[in-house]
């Protein structure tokens, strides 16, 4: 068995297109804060936050749905910020982390399958809802020619990495929120802003409490993925500022857009909302929406599997090459409509992802039982050599807090799936529990 280091940095720079798949990033390929923040906004600004904001309007007054959008960010941003900090302090992607931050090796490359199972799955799904709005605009080719059209277009962005991803959201993201403002002011000015806002919801009513936990709830995979994305950044106090002005305009301006549309159209389809305000041009709002989280689903979808691959068949893969397979894959099952058939099952995986949120955090800022190895190797820029491979309590706390989110109704569910197993490992770390099966590791070559 080889020992040869998979940690060196110094054959890559900034815009390898790798992207450091399994190691940290240097502090050399790292980006001011509001590049990082750009690709934030772009992220957080994307479609799903206009649907979640007219489903709000659709079921709840204006100044409720701005309580319930505001309370919902406030707990993502200290979710994501927290998290984020351990990505920039370490370099590592999420699946990379999570060897040292509780899970072990074999327990991360479950949480990096899992999320690339659900990414991939979103990917697919959400290139078909861009290729329905493209074969309405253009129908000279069908719906399954836009989704492939589409999907491979993705995916050639995310074979360029985070710097090819840069430059599409400094294009993208200005054009989206212009003509966001443009559908917005257009239906807007068909009715005065003082009776919308305080006009009662057009549908069945939502309880406030029941709209934050949609908001919380919405993004909380991206808060498992934050270091994917902070690992770029270079201070802690860049994590701080490009995940408040991301998210927080990201909520805001197109969280309430939608909420005020809903109002105006009297409707939660949003495919219809933006349609019957700038016509043809809501179509180009729909595909630029859907593909500034499409690339992030797609990309941070080839990190986990890259982390999987290296774990269980010891195998040092491109992440390019990953993403380009995997992005075809998702893109044929997307063409074909078969995605849609498996919403339900994304949905249910989606409820595995807040425990890993109170795992990390317990584990790296109280706990500390693996932190010092990683620690010991950071002003290196490389990573332990070794690692261990299950943590049995850990797997139980993450099972017991996945069955919290999907069962208690009480209380916000996302949310008590991170307390719940940030408490539960804090607790097993104080009796001793955290007892790791096997050592793993970290330099074994392809």
């Amino acid at each position: 068995m080889s020992s040869e280091p998979v940690n060196a940095t110094a054959d890559q720079t900034p815009s390898d297109a790798n992207d450091y798949p399994l190691s940290r990033v240097p502090q050399s390929a790292r980006y001011g804060w509001f590049q990082v923040a750009v690709q934030r906004f772009g992220q957080i600004s994307a479609l799903s936050q206009f649907l979640l904001g007219s489903a709000l309007g659709f079921s709840m007054t204006f100044w409720d749905s701005f309580w319930a959008i505001t309370l919902g960010a406030i707990i993502l941003e200290m979710f994501m910020i927290f998290v984020g900090f351990i990505g920039v302090k370490e370099g590592l992607n999420t699946s990379i982390l999570a060897r040292w931050v509780g899970f072990g090796s074999a327990g991360s490359a479950v949480i990096g399958l899992i999320l690339a199972i659900s990414l991939i799955g979103w990917f697919g799904i959400q290139s078909g809802v861009s290729a329905a709005g493209l074969s309405a605009l253009m129908p000279f080719l069908p719906e399954w020619a836009w989704a492939l059209i589409f999907g491979l277009v993705v995916t050639a962005v995310v074979l360029k990495g985070f710097l090819g991803m840069q430059w599409v959201a400094n294009i993208t993201v200005p054009i989206f929120i212009i003509l966001v403002g443009w559908a917005v002011i257009a239906e807007l000015s068909k009715h005065p802003l003082g009776e919308l806002i305080s006009s009662p919801p057009p549908g069945e009513p939502m309880p406030l409490l029941s709209g934050v936990t949609l908001v919380a709830g919405s993004f909380i995979a991206g808060a498992v993925i934050t270091p994917d994305m902070t690992r770029y950044n270079r201070t802690r106090a860049d994590v701080v500022k490009q995940t408040v002005v991301g998210i927080t305009i990201g909520e805001y301006a197109i969280g309430l857009s939608g909420v005020l549309l809903a109002h105006a159209v009297k409707s939660a389809d949003i495919n219809n909302i933006i349609m019957s305000s700038v016509g043809w041009v809501g179509i180009i709002v729909i595909v630029f929406g859907t593909l500034k989280i499409n690339d992030w689903n797609l990309y941070s979808g080839g990190l986990g599997i890259v982390n999987f691959i290296d774990t269980v068949f010891h195998r040092k893969v491109s992440r390019p090459l990953v993403t380009g397979i995997i992005g075809v894959i998702g893109t044929v099952l997307a063409a074909f409509g078969i995605l849609n058939f498996f919403t339900g099952f994304l949905t249910l995986l989606s409820v595995t992802f807040p425990p890993i949120v109170g795992i990390l955090l317990a584990e790296y800022f109280l706990v500390k039982k693996w932190r010092p190895a990683l620690d010991a190797t950071r002003e290196d820029e490389a990573l332990p050599e070794t690692s261990p491979t299950w943590v049995p309590a850990t797997l139980v706390i993450w099972l017991a807090s996945s069955l919290v989110a999907y069962f208690v109704p009480v209380g916000l569910g996302p949310v008590n799936a991170v307390v719940v197993a940030f408490a539960l490992y804090f607790i097993a770390g104080k009796l001793n529990l955290l007892v790791s099966i096997g050592e793993s590791n970290t330099a074994k070559a392809a």
